[in-house]
This record gives structure tokens, sequence and C-alpha cells, in this order.
């Protein structure tokens, strides 16, 4: 039986599974993402939905305001008079910026569906390792499919923030299987401002306190209270815990930020990699058999401010993939050394540690908290 997984680990891999996929697409193409920017891939992936739509395809297209602003205004112009819907969501207002769309999601006919880190972006057309950042996304199929159908269509109601009230997903509680059942179908698990309709932060919590073995890859690396304490006392009790950041990165005050906590973690005995190859842009955890892959990093505004999905899966072929996925990465990590870690860096970038995490893990969450309270 062939598996209801892909994986893929390059940009080119990826665009070219998508436009497979839209190219064989019968009834209906759904995209989500943040970030669309013109040149290749998008142009590709534009052409691709504009010919499904002249074969009879619906189509839709839903964008984050913020991430691709760039877009000139007419991109969409020859989609929508070929009858495609196209919604960017939350308007730019400095009322509401911070409320921000994050996800990234394609769904076929309703059948097959691609979650992943990767926006359209030429950025993340390389391999990785010599050039392009690194990212990661799965293809999957079967009942979690139509949920994920469900939340874009959730997603593109609301796109338009029309009302003051604060867009709510109401989405489906996961539907949990008995832990101890050999193959529990996979959750869709959603976040939103504030905390709304948010079961990423609960589940996750949950399953890395029972796990033995914990692998983290995460862009963006500042988790909350919570859950580095369980990371601190699982290490603490002996339990395999590793994880890989950005030793590159797009967004220096997030290295910063996340720099801030390595002390208390290394403490502990979590064993901590930077990624230095590329830009790293990779969200995937794995707690035993259990595997999350989808939009959202390991970080403050991923977990309690932004629109976000991850696809949490329950499969041990899965999880032995996913575990060579993150040692594939560590030939092209630096191990951070405890011993040295505190003498390594001096005092300047001590204080920009501090600084950059007051700012992303305390400031950005106060603002973000003041523009929710006045949409409710």
């Amino acid at each position: 039986m062939n598996s209801p997984y892909q994986w893929y680990q390059t940009g080119n891999t990826f665009y070219r599974a998508l436009l497979t996929e839209i190219g064989k697409a019968k009834e209906s193409v759904l995209l989500e993402t943040y970030i669309f920017d013109a040149g290749y891939p998008g142009d590709d992936i534009h052409d691709a939905l504009l010919t499904a739509l002249r074969r009879g395809v619906k189509v839709k297209v839903l964008l984050d305001a913020f991430g691709s602003m760039d877009l000139p205004s007419d991109y969409w112009s020859a989609v929508i008079i070929a009858g495609g819907e196209v919604a960017f969501f939350n308007p730019l207002s400095l009322s509401r910026i911070a409320l921000r769309n994050h996800r990234k999601l394609l769904v076929c006919d309703n059948k097959v569906a691609f979650v992943s880190g990767f926006n359209i972006s030429s950025s993340e057309t390389g391999d990785g390792i010599t050039h392009g950042w690194r990212d990661l996304g799965l293809r999957l199929n079967g009942m979690v499919v139509h949920d994920l159908t469900s939340s874009f269509e959730r997603m593109f109601r609301v796109a338009q923030f029309r009302h003051r009230r604060l867009p709510r997903l109401r989405l489906r509680r996961p539907r949990f299987l008995n832990r101890t059942q050999d193959k529990p179908l996979p959750v869709l698990l959603a976040s939103g401002p504030g905390g709304l309709d948010n079961t990423i932060k609960l589940i996750l919590q949950r399953d890395l306190q029972h796990a033995r073995s914990i692998r983290i890859i995460s862009a963006y690396f500042l988790p909350t209270r919570r859950i580095r304490n369980i990371l601190i006392h699982a290490a603490r009790l002996g339990r395999d815990v590793k994880i890989i950041t950005a030793g590159k990165t797009d967004v220096a005050i997030a290295r910063y930020a996340g720099r801030a906590l390595y002390r208390r973690l290394l403490k502990a005995g979590v064993t901590i990699f930077e990624y230095n190859a590329q830009i790293l842009h990779t969200k995937l955890i794995v707690a035993d058999t259990m595997v999350y892959v989808g939009s959202a990093n390991l970080d403050t505004r991923s977990l309690s401010i932004n629109y976000e999905l991850l696809v949490r899966i329950r499969d041990g072929n899965l999880a032995q993939e996913a575990h060579e996925i993150f040692q594939d990465y560590l030939p092209h990590c630096r191990k951070i050394d405890p011993a040295t870690w505190g003498q390594a860096r001096g005092w300047w970038e001590k204080l920009l540690e501090r600084i950059s995490h007051f700012l992303l893990a305390r400031l950005d969450f106060i603002l973000a908290s003041r523009q929710i309270s006045k949409m409710r």
C-alpha cells in the first residue's frame, strides 16, 4: 500500500509538485499563502491556475495583505476575469496590522493537500544547502484534507475583516483516537490571535510532556515559558531533546531573541544546533511517533498572534522519516557548546539578545493584544 504522505525538502521539487497537482485538478484548487511574489515560481503557479480555470476548475486564492504587498495591483486581473476568486487577508490598516495569516496550504479537488513552510517566492527555489532557503513541505491525502478544505473556506470568508469583531475560525475539535492505537487519523490544528481557537499550544504541550524523544526544527525559535519548561524538564529526566534553529536568518532580531533562551536549555541538557548553510525556514516537530508539520514556528507570534495551521500525525514510519530529515540537517549545523556558550558572545551581543527577547516575546505580544482587544 502506498504511503499517504510525501516529503518535499527543496523548493524546486515542492513547486513542481504543486504545479503537477494544479495541472491534474478537475474540480477545485484552493491556494493559501503568506507571501506570493511575482517571478518564478509565482508566475508559473499563476499561469497554471489560469489554465485550470479555462478548463472549468474552481479556483480560489487567499494571500496575506502584508506578506504579499509587493505584488503588482493588476497581478491577478486575468485570473479574476476568468472566474477565479482572489482575496487578500486583513487589508492593511494600522489598527490591526499585527494580525496576519501566516498559513501555507494547497488543496486540489478536496483529495490532495500540501502543508508546508514554503511561501511562493524565488527565495526558496534552491536546495537550502548551496543556495536558497532550507524549508520543508508535506503532501497528504485522507480525511484531514476535508478539514483543510473547510478551514480554507472559513478563512476565505472572513478575509476582508469587514466587521469590527475579530474573525474566529470555529474549527471542529480535533478528533483524537486512543493514544494506544497504532494509526490515529491525522488532525488539523490551528491557532489564531490571542489564543482564539488555539489547539496548537494545548496539544503540543501534552505531546511534549509525554515524549521520550523530541526533535524540533524551528526557523524562529521563541517558545512560550510553558513549552520551555517542558523541554527543560524532559532533558533533566534524561530524555533525548534536540533542537535545530537558525544560524543564518532573514530576521536577525528573531535569532537574537532565541539565543537569549539557550543558557537554561543547555544547562538542563537540551542539545541545540544552529543551521548555517543557508537561511533556515523549516518548521518540524517530532515527539516520539507524533509528527507536526505546517506553517507555525515555535515562537510567540505563531503560537499566540498569527493565524497558523499544523497537521499532527501519529505514524511510526513518518516519524522515522522525519528523524532522518533532522539528521540530514546536522552536517550543515554548528552545535552549541554548553561549556563555552557563556563566553562565546560579548556584552553587546548579550544585550542585543535581551532587548530582542523583550521586543518579540513581550512588546510584540502586548501591541498585538491591544489590537485584538479593540476588535472583540
